[in-house]
């Protein structure tokens, strides 16, 4: 039976496939040409010399498969806005339509009403999105090992550092992360992060232990980034001591009636 994740990778080819009539390459690199640089989102989560501390990188997202809609009044301009007032690190932004809720125009939006670098999040299966992303405003974009073969990710992450856009390459199981986790770096330091995205894929259930598992695997855990099941400042300390300094948060603060307030009270011992 198809999974979600199949289904999702297969529409997405097709709305790639419309989108390159729509929008031709030639359009996209005009717009870059009128854009200015990408806001470091590397920097604004990677601090070697800050242990004791947690970065956050807090999602805007109005629904998702596994949870239908998260949040019914979704406004992702002033909720971005409250995630900067609460001390988020950077931002993630959900593009998919069909099944997130989102758009490719809230990225430009959303960077015009506060000063955090914003992270693309989609399902990235071809070169063309990567010019999208970059012609939208994005400072990085998502990458998944369980949708791209290596070499794809290898590419894309030199056309990424070309037009100077991080890459967060994510991986669910051990056998991607053997296979990616050389590759991040390449093909220059300071540009790529190494996502351990803690649901299972199965059955749709999340584990911070699958962080703490996959991290004893990976040497400069200075790059790695936790993603999904992380809801309290307890979760936040475990991390840490387990040498991660970077979590991205979304349904738990989406979840909340106030985004920001929650965000403030994740952090809070870090403040």
């Amino acid at each position: 039976m198809e999974s979600v994740l199949e289904r999702i990778v297969a529409r997405k080819r097709a709305e790639v496939a419309q989108a390159r009539e729509t929008v031709p390459l030639e359009v996209l690199h005009e717009r870059i040409a009128e854009l200015g640089r990408p806001r470091n989102f590397f920097r604004a989560l990677v601090d070697p010399h800050d242990r004791e501390n947690s970065r956050v990188i807090a999602e805007v997202k109005r629904k998702s498969p596994s949870a239908g809609v998260i949040r019914a009044d979704f406004d992702p301009v002033a909720i971005a806005k409250g995630y900067h007032r609460a001390g988020a690190s950077a931002i993630s932004c959900l593009t998919d339509e069909a099944d997130f809720g989102g758009k490719l125009e809230y990225i430009h939006q959303i960077k015009d009403a506060m000063p955090l670098p914003v992270l693309r999040k989609d399902f990235i299966v071809d070169e063309y999105q990567v010019w999208e992303s970059r012609a939208a405003g994005a400072d990085a974009i998502l990458l998944i090992a369980e949708v791209l073969p290596e070499g794809a990710i290898i590419d894309f992450q030199i056309l990424a550092t070309e037009l100077g856009l991080t890459t967060l390459v994510e991986v669910h199981t051990v056998e991607n992360l053997l296979m990616v986790k050389e590759h991040i770096g390449f093909p220059h330091e300071s540009y790529s992060l190494l996502g351990i995205n803690n649901r299972n894929l199965a059955t749709m259930t999340t584990s911070l232990a699958h962080t703490f598992r996959l991290a004893e695997l990976v040497e400069n855990r200075d790059v790695l980034v936790s993603e999904s099941g992380i809801g309290t400042r307890e979760d936040l300390r475990k991390l840490r001591e387990h040498g991660v300094n970077i979590a991205l948060v979304g349904e738990r603060l989406m979840k909340e009636p106030d985004p920001e307030k929650a965000l403030r009270m994740l952090l809070g011992e870090n403040q």
